[in-house]
């Protein structure tokens, strides 16, 4: 040790001698014992490493020689290498964290500070077994440098702590850990050291099977050589692990010590290139078994929690299941639980009530480590707007890495906002927080892409049309949307135009907080874009001229779009007909009756019309669709609908002979269509309001026909008793022609003798008075007789 004197300045250095475990030479050890900072380490024989350290201590004296404020060799000043406030919350956030994140984040951030002296924390944490947590979250933090771009700076420094770590006697989770760490420096590296250590008999088994693991970790065939020769070592613990990682590398182990050099000699004569081939496939073939092994093991354990999950009734306990399981820390268990949520809320059958316990996880979920978690996670919350997310939404997307997550989240922080701004929410989310949605609502709708520029324009609609905007803040929002759809002027982009006008089409509808002044931006685009190539566009542009004006839309449109190419435009025209068209619209919605997918649609707008009608115009279409001569064909049913709704009108005016067409018309129909009861409450009130003896004849004709064809005979029965109190029924009367013609030919299911019974029972006035009708009963009676074949003896008791 050498110190200052006369105020020259020297670094305090010390410098011993020892052996390295596995080493065959004793190493010379020189640092700066101040800071504890490896300076040099050589490997010689035990009488030149006196001498060297002699030599090396007198070079050394030199290296800190100067003033206090000189610079060294790096261009540093001293002052550099003091110690900070950022520096020393960093040490103890790695030495005392609360958790292997922070931890792990204050390892990383020393690793690639500037000042030398967080290096020295680092390598002096290795060293010291104190603080174990501490060791593994500096083994982390150099593992995960592997996948950084940035380099660690002077990483050679931590070749020497991390074997020493490996060669601990305890600690086999921390060896672990610096096993993997030394992955961040090439094989030929540390290979002298790690073979030094394997194939030294002198160190305790568990240091030998630590380097035996970081072997196993190399795919190098210098390392796969080394494990084979492993295997014929006398420590049987030795030789098994050094089998075991054979296996596991898919490398065979052979029978014999004959065998293994045979080995051997395949892989040096195969060579580097081609054992590195042979690796991959090995690695890709054990990398497809263990995904497909772990695939089935998911599975079964998902089965088995939808199980258990299904079999609870209580929604208490479902929601204890669900916290509990998203709460986990397998992001296969989290998804399982996001689903459930998910079935719960928009399944077959939804359960709109969230448990309290759920909400808070799933904000929390919103900055989880795994992708897939996050991006469920956000679509979810995206139909939830019950939850407070909104913060934790956007803290998210401004750090999100996953471009497809990060529109998730702009999506579900949309609705976020707009559930938030409600009249009735009891969700409170400041105003800052939404104009930062709508500031990313104008990023989105200048990307290049049309997803993004889609979801931009669906997120701010959904933002403008709620109220709380300062009328210049509107006037650019607009402005953005209508700059992005005339930015997109690509034909193959039609779909996008036709979003975006759609989106400007929702703000002109009657409640947006904006529709005057977007009406008076968007309506000469809505205009314009009716004479677009584009079907979506034309459709969107419909839209808009809707919700602006519907009756002003039909009387511009009717023109020229009922028969436009796009069944679209065409069903919206339909639609909108049906609610503010009139007398004007039904020729050429009766042109769509019966030709295709518009039939139904065209006949409900008539309908709509004709209930607002006048009896004139109805009469005038009846005869259109109903007559004989009718050239649109319309189906029975749609005869009958717009004959009730006739009937309603006419009646309220007091149109009789209109009333009398209209039942005559219904009752028909009603007959033709099998339902008798109706056909006979029409002929009722037709036979009450009949003026004419001809009339009512002819009336209770009719209704003896359906009472047969219905069949209900006791009616028929009913009538002709009625009928009989007044008159006689000779065999040219039409009662009594129809009377014997359901006889001979009666409905089905109806037994004529059941028939001729209830008319003999009638209680007819006497027979003196209605001889006529006695002498149809008989002959009906005779008629109905079973006829007996010539030469057939009659069969006893006939």
């Amino acid at each position: 040790m050498v110190r200052g004197y006369q105020g020259v300045q020297y670094r305090r250095v010390e410098a011993a001698v020892s052996v390295l475990p596995g080493a065959s030479k004793p190493c010379v050890w020189i640092s700066d014992g101040a800071s504890g900072v490896l300076l040099m380490v050589i490997l010689m024989s035990t009488k030149r490493a006196h001498i060297a350290v002699l030599l090396l201590v007198l070079g050394c004296l030199g290296v800190g020689i100067g003033a206090d404020n000189s610079a060294s060799p790096d261009g540093q000043t001293a002052a550099a290498a003091k110690p900070d406030e950022q520096l020393d919350i960093n040490k103890n956030a790695l030495l005392n964290g609360p958790s292997d994140e922070i931890r792990v984040k204050a390892a990383t951030v020393m690793l690639f500070s500037e000042n030398p002296l967080a290096r020295e924390v680092l390598l002096d944490v290795l060293k010291r077994k104190e603080n174990g947590a501490a060791q593994m979250a500096v083994c982390r933090a150099l593992r995960q440098t592997r996948a950084a771009q940035q380099p660690v700076p002077n990483k050679d420094d931590f070749i020497l702590p991390l074997l020493g770590v490996l060669t601990a006697p305890e600690g086999a989770e921390l060896a672990k850990l610096a096993a993997e760490a030394l992955l961040i420096f090439d094989y030929e590296l540390i290979s002298g050291h790690l073979e030094r250590i394997v194939g030294d008999a002198s160190l305790l088994p568990a240091a030998r099977l630590n380097a035996i693991h970081a072997l196993e970790l190399r795919p190098d065939m210098k390392a796969a050589i080394t494990l084979i020769n492993l295997v014929d070592d006398p420590e049987v613990q030795v030789a098994a692990a050094a089998e075991k990682a054979l296996q596991v590398l898919g490398i065979p182990v052979g029978r014999d010590s004959a065998t293994r050099a045979q080995i051997v000699y395949e892989l040096e004569r195969k060579g580097r290139d081609e054992f590195l081939r042979d690796w991959l496939i090995r690695q890709e073939k054990q990398m497809r078994q263990m995904r497909a092994e772990l695939k089935l093991w998911q599975e079964q354990y998902k089965s088995a929690l939808d199980t258990i999950y299904d079999g609870i009734s209580d929604d208490t306990a479902k929601g204890k299941i669900l916290a509990e399981h998203l709460d986990g820390s397998r992001a296969a268990v989290k998804l399982w639980a996001l689903e459930k949520v998910r079935q719960d809320r928009v399944g077959t059958r939804p359960n709109p009530k969230l448990p309290a316990e759920v909400g808070p996880i799933l904000v929390k979920l919103i900055a989880d480590q795994d992708r897939d978690v996050r991006l469920v996670t956000a679509k979810l919350l995206s139909r939830m707007g019950e939850v407070n997310s909104a913060q934790h939404l956007l803290a998210q997307l401004k750090v999100e890495k996953s471009p497809d997550v990060e529109m998730e989240l702009f999506v579900a922080l949309g609705g976020a906002c707009w559930s938030a701004f409600l009249p009735n929410s009891r969700i409170k989310v400041p105003k800052e927080t939404r104009k930062e949605t709508l500031e990313w609502a104008v990023k989105y709708l200048s990307d290049q892409e049309a997803a993004n520029v889609q979801k931009g324009a669906e997120v701010m609609k959904k933002l403008l049309e709620q109220d709380g905007l300062t009328p210049a803040e509107v006037d650019r929002y607009l402005g953005v949307l209508a700059d992005s759809y005339a930015r997109q002027k690509n034909p193959a982009g039609s779909s996008l135009r036709g979003d975006l006008l759609g989106a400007m089409a929702g703000l002109c509808v009657q409640g947006s907080a904006c529709r005057a002044k977007a009406i008076s931006l968007f309506k000469p685009l809505f205009d314009q874009a009716l004479r677009d190539e584009a079907e979506r566009v034309r459709e969107a542009a419909v839209d808009g001229l809707i919700y602006i004006d519907k009756a002003a839309a039909l009387a511009s449109l009717r023109k020229d779009y009922v028969n436009d190419s796009s069944q679209g435009v065409r069903k919206k025209l339909i639609n909108l007909a049906g609610e503010v068209g009139g007398g004007e619209d039904l020729d050429w919605l009766a042109e769509k009756i019966g030709s295709n997918s518009e039939s139904e649609p065209a006949w409900q707008a008539m309908l709509r019309i004709f209930n607002g009608a006048d009896a004139g115009l109805l009469n005038a279409w009846i005869v259109k669709l109903v007559s004989q001569a009718a050239t649109v064909k319309l189906s029975d049913e749609q005869k009958i609908s717009l004959l009730e709704i006739a009937e309603r009108k006419v009646v309220s005016e007091n149109r009789v002979q209109m009333i009398r067409d209209v039942r005559e018309k219904l009752a028909h129909l009603y007959e033709k269509g099998g339902e008798f009861e109706r056909a006979a409450d029409y002929i009722g009130m037709l036979y009450k309001a009949a003026t004419t003896a001809e009339e009512k004849d002819s009336l209770l004709l009719d209704l003896l026909n359906i009472y047969f064809k219905w069949p209900r005979v006791e009616l028929a029965a009913k009538l002709v008793q009625d009928y009989l109190a007044e008159r006689d029924l000779g065999p040219t009367d039409a009662i009594a022609r129809s009377i014997e013609e359901h006889l001979r030919n009666p409905a089905a299911g109806v037994d004529p003798n059941v028939v001729l019974g209830a008319l003999t029972k009638i209680e007819a006035a006497p027979a003196q008075n209605r001889p006529q009708w006695q002498e149809r009963l008989k002959y009906w009676a005779k008629q109905l007789q079973p006829t007996v074949e010539p030469n057939r003896p009659k069969q006893p008791g006939s």
